[in-house]
């Protein structure tokens, strides 16, 4: 099995050897004695691992340093194509308890687990994987990749999604139905294909029992054109929400026909303007300032990109500015999307601080070791002040359980 920095955390179980061991003992740990941890627990007993033997959660999570705990519990999400874990800090500060997690990425997992003392499951497309959820569970979680569909169109259903990662979503979708699903993808998600990426997502979940704020004629028959209308009104963007980026991002709601529900109030953009100077770090090592070299290949190929007429080329920012260019998992290349200016220097690339700040992760949140991954990973992930402002909204109007944002232990 292969080394990771979560082995020393289960030392006690190094003789065991079994498919999906850490994940499996870390959901058992984390969510103790409650029915969603019957399953871990029933596997773990197969494999000669007494779930009497495994310290409380409050014990494992003192022992390892995790601090992203919630305080109390009041409905249940699963995080999908989890990262390191957006979704999880926006649900948990809302009363939510996750009682399953998948991410396939090793580096990823291993920053969850940092942070939650929990091993997601692995690839979520094999079905013992799938087979591993709780069977009930309030809330569904993904930040799915974009993809479009071969068959999109043909309103065969689930059918239609074959061969994408959007398909396991649709399995889970329809063997556990949740009462809430939150999607997260690029604004692009609207256009790919000519609007049919979206409307066939849109088709095969509302055929599934659910229903969302796009009427149901729009999404079975069309015009694409009003469907990409409606569509929009579900991008939002992070520098509207209290996050100095411009971060558009479509935000897919949707919740069980059978709730008494017409309308989902999407929350309200925020008034008070950002400024990137509440992300910056202070006494920034020199290590972050471009090289000569790289600073004047990127003032070349602005040039170039002006000349032929299109915006590509570097961004530059300051503590002034409003907010920053979209930061994305390429931002560990060259830092070309946002550098900041520094008198008397050649610009700097963001710590991996910075970009920790940008996404709007908590001061408490645990970097990777390498900047090369935390770049890849914030880069990936969502801006959480964004996802805890949609959540909020659906924990009140599709769940109905009283908020009371908590902090973490």
């Amino acid at each position: 099995m292969k080394k990771t920095i979560y082995n020393n955390a289960f030392t006690r179980f190094t003789d065991k050897e079994f498919d999906e061991k850490y994940a499996l003992i870390s959901h058992a740990i984390q969510l103790g004695d409650t029915i969603n941890a019957k399953k871990y627990r029933d596997i773990l007993k197969e494999n000669g691992i007494d779930a009497s033997d495994l310290p409380s959660a409050e014990l494992f999570n003192k022992d390892n340093k995790i601090e992203l705990v919630p305080e109390r519990n009041k409905f249940t999400f699963i995080d999908l194509f989890a990262g390191i874990g957006g979704f999880r800090i926006a649900m948990q500060k809302l009363g939510g308890q996750c009682v399953f997690s998948s991410e396939w990425d090793e580096p990823a997992k291993e920053t969850y687990f940092r942070n939650y003392g929990e091993v997601p499951f692995g690839d979520i497309t094999i079905p013992a994987t799938k087979a591993l959820i709780p069977d009930k569970f309030d809330v569904l979680c993904a930040g799915f990749p974009c993809q479009p569909f071969s068959n999109a169109g043909l309103k065969k259903g689930i059918e239609d999604t074959r061969g994408t990662l959007f398909y396991h979503i649709a399995e889970i979708l329809r063997d556990h139905q949740p009462k809430a699903v939150l999607l997260e993808n690029v604004r692009g998600l609207i256009s790919n294909d000519k609007g049919k990426t979206i409307q066939t997502v849109l088709r095969t979940i509302t055929g599934m029992g659910y229903t969302c704020n796009v009427p149901q004629e729009l999404i079975d028959n069309g015009p694409v054109s009003k469907l990409k209308e409606e569509c929009a009104k579900m991008v939002l963007c992070a520098k509207d929400y209290g996050v100095p980026q411009n971060r558009p991002r479509i935000y897919i709601v949707l919740w069980k026909k059978d709730l008494d529900i017409k309308e989902f109030l999407y929350p309200e953009t925020e008034n008070t303007k950002t400024k990137v100077s509440s992300i910056l770090e202070k006494n920034v090592p020199d290590t972050f300032t471009i090289s000569d070299k790289l600073w004047a290949g990127h003032q070349r190929r602005k040039l170039e990109h002006e000349e032929k007429g299109n915006g590509f080329g570097y961004c530059l920012f300051n503590g002034d500015s409003e907010y920053t260019s979209t930061i994305s998992r390429r931002y560990y290349k060259d830092g070309s999307e946002i550098l900041i200016e520094q008198p008397g220097k050649n610009p700097r690339k963001l710590t991996p601080r910075e970009a920790a700040n940008l996404q709007g992760f908590p001061k408490e949140f645990k970097l990777p070791d390498s900047n090369t991954k935390a770049y890849q990973q914030f880069g990936n992930s969502v801006a959480v002040p964004v996802v805890e402002k949609v959540s909020e909204q659906i924990v009140k109007q599709i769940l109905e359980v009283e908020i009371d944002v908590c902090r973490f232990k």
